[in-house]
C-alpha cells in the first residue's frame, strides 16, 4: 500500500512539473509589443517567429474591404517584420473578415474555420477582437498552438490556449482547448 502511494505521489510530481515545464517554455517566447494598431497574436512550439494580427488602417481608418493585416515577427532570425507568403495567407494564418454591420466584422482562421472572433470597437471607442474563451466574450490577446509532429498541411495540434481580458472585470482570462 505504502509503495502504491509513492509511485502515485512521483507520478504527480512528474506530472506537476511537466506542466510547469510547458508553462515556463511559453512565457520565455517573446511578447510583440510596440505597436499600437496589434490585435492579438499567435505563437507556435515550434519556434519563437510570431503571428502578429493587427489593424489594417488606411490614413488613419480602417480599411473595411481588408480590416485585418497578418505578419510574421522573425524571432528566430533578426526580429524582423515579415509578410506572410501566399500559401501562408491562403491556407494558413489567414484572417477571414465578414462584415456584419458597421464597425462589427466576423473573423476566423483560414485554416481553423469553427473559432469565431469579432472585430468590434468596445467601450473606450477602439476596435478590439473579441471571442469566447471559458464561455464569455473576452478581449483576445494571445493563442497559443501545441504541435507535436504532423506536417506543415496536417499538424498535429495537441491543443490551442486562449488568452485575453474579461472585459467586465478587467481580469486575465485563460483556455486551453483539444481541437
Amino acid at each position: 500500500m505504502h509503495r502504491v502511494i509513492k509511485k502515485r505521489s512521483c507520478l504527480l510530481v512528474l506530472l506537476s512539473l511537466f506542466s510547469a515545464v510547458v508553462v515556463l517554455a511559453q512565457e520565455r517566447f517573446p511578447v510583440p509589443s510596440g505597436n499600437p494598431n496589434q490585435l492579438f497574436y499567435l505563437q507556435r512550439t515550434s519556434n519563437t517567429n510570431t503571428i502578429v494580427c493587427e489593424l489594417n488602417l488606411e490614413k488613419g481608418l480602417l480599411n473595411a474591404e481588408d480590416p485585418i493585416h497578418v505578419f510574421w515577427l522573425r524571432y528566430s532570425d533578426q526580429g524582423q517584420r515579415e509578410e506572410l507568403n501566399y500559401i501562408q495567407r491562403k491556407f494558413a494564418y489567414g484572417i477571414k473578415a465578414t462584415l456584419l454591420a458597421k464597425d462589427k466584422y466576423e473573423l476566423h482562421f483560414v485554416a481553423y474555420k469553427k473559432y469565431k472572433m469579432y472585430l468590434m470597437k468596445g467601450n473606450n471607442n477602439k476596435f478590439n477582437v473579441y471571442g469566447t474563451i471559458n464561455k464569455k466574450e473576452a478581449i483576445l490577446n494571445r493563442i497559443f498552438v501545441k504541435i507535436s509532429g504532423g506536417s506543415f498541411w496536417t499538424p498535429n495540434v495537441e491543443y490551442v490556449e486562449l488568452k485575453g481580458i474579461d472585459p467586465a472585470t478587467g481580469k486575465e482570462v485563460m483556455e486551453r482547448m483539444k481541437i
